[in-house]
């Protein structure tokens, strides 16, 4: 386990708000809203490349255009607001050479553009690579008893896993040695569940996790273990639920590929806080966050696709923030 530099282990996380669900409109748009309809939000996780928008950050302009660097600082913090993470998901690991470029380089950037934003946090994925060389797709090696499915894994992480994460940890340290590279537990990456995050976060510090219940509802996981496995390695939270449909779940599984869908179709979709998992529940996950962590925000992630994010977003924040209401949290 690592250290806590940043708190004591009972300090409450704040409030965040992954801003991707108002990818279509402007940031400034965006604050305003979030002042008026969810104040207890106090930081913001911004889109920075990869798959991410980045219609709210600029990187490439910020990092080289030190006026609207400061301009844009200042538009966040006039309304009490802080930057508490960048995010860049991506796969820095796929065997078409543009992406991978691409998606290394916008890494890079988001933590030189951390470190000049005094920014301790960047959300990422660990890539998934191909199975072999010469393949133009990558393979996710989840499991299987097929030959085409599996033998895969220790070949992946040996040729591309371990070195290019070896070398993110380094440039970390020498660029920005107070951040962490907060992996988001994902299915389709190399970096999925605990097993292979303790793999992962071994090849250095900066490396953390950034929890996710959503996932591990999906994958029949039980994110309170998740967290008390991982202790001090979390570095972020998500703030995202699961909704299921017993009946569906019964016959066609957690591993649908159709999603999103129809609530009435499909085994799964993701929901808004509280919807799939009561308030007791969630106290007991916040609870446990705070206990062995470094984590300092839960960015609530609105991805339900039935529920306008204006209506969800102030409806997680009531469920989060009243779990630390309880005594002793």
């Amino acid at each position: 386990m690592r250290g806590n530099p940043k708190g004591s282990p009972t300090d409450a996380p704040r409030l965040g708000l992954v801003t991707e669900a108002f990818a279509d409109r402007p940031l400034i748009d965006v604050m305003d809203w979030l002042v008026r309809a969810a104040p207890a939000i106090s930081d913001l996780e911004v889109g920075a490349g990869g798959y991410a928008p980045t219609g709210h950050c600029d990187t490439r302009r910020m990092l080289t255009d030190a006026a609207a660097r400061e301009a844009w600082q200042r538009e966040v913090s006039a309304r009490g607001l802080r930057v508490g993470a960048l995010n860049v998901w991506g796969n820095p690991l796929h065997p078409e050479e543009a992406i991978a470029s691409k998606h290394d380089s916008d890494l890079r950037d988001a933590i030189r553009l951390a470190a000049l934003l005094g920014v301790d946090r960047v959300v990422a994925l660990a890539g998934c690579p191909p199975g072999a060389i010469g393949d133009r797709t990558p393979h996710f090696a989840g499991g299987g008893w097929l030959p085409y499915l599996e033998s895969i894994h220790e070949a992946q992480w040996e040729r591309w896993v371990e070195p290019y994460w070896s070398g993110i940890a380094e440039f970390v340290v020498r660029e920005h040695p107070q951040l962490l590279i907060c992996l988001e537990l994902h299915p389709g990456t190399v970096v999925y569940n605990v097993e292979t995050f303790e793999r992962i976060a071994a090849l250095g510090d900066p490396i953390a996790a950034n929890i996710d219940p959503s996932h591990f509802f999906w994958m029949g996981m039980d994110p309170l273990a998740v967290v008390r496995a991982i202790g001090d390695g979390a570095g972020h939270c998500h703030g995202k639920d699961v909704v299921f449909a017993a009946q569906n779940l019964a016959v066609n599984g957690l591993l649908d590929r159709r999603w999103p869908r129809a609530p009435e179709a499909m085994p799964w979709n993701f929901s808004v806080v509280g919807r799939g998992h009561d308030a007791a529940w969630w106290r007991d996950f916040v609870g446990a966050l705070g206990q062995n962590s470094r984590l300092h925000t839960i960015a609530i992630e609105h991805e339900d696709p039935f529920v306008d994010p204006e209506q969800g977003i102030p409806e997680a924040v009531s469920v989060i923030a009243s779990a630390w209401k309880r005594p002793g949290c």
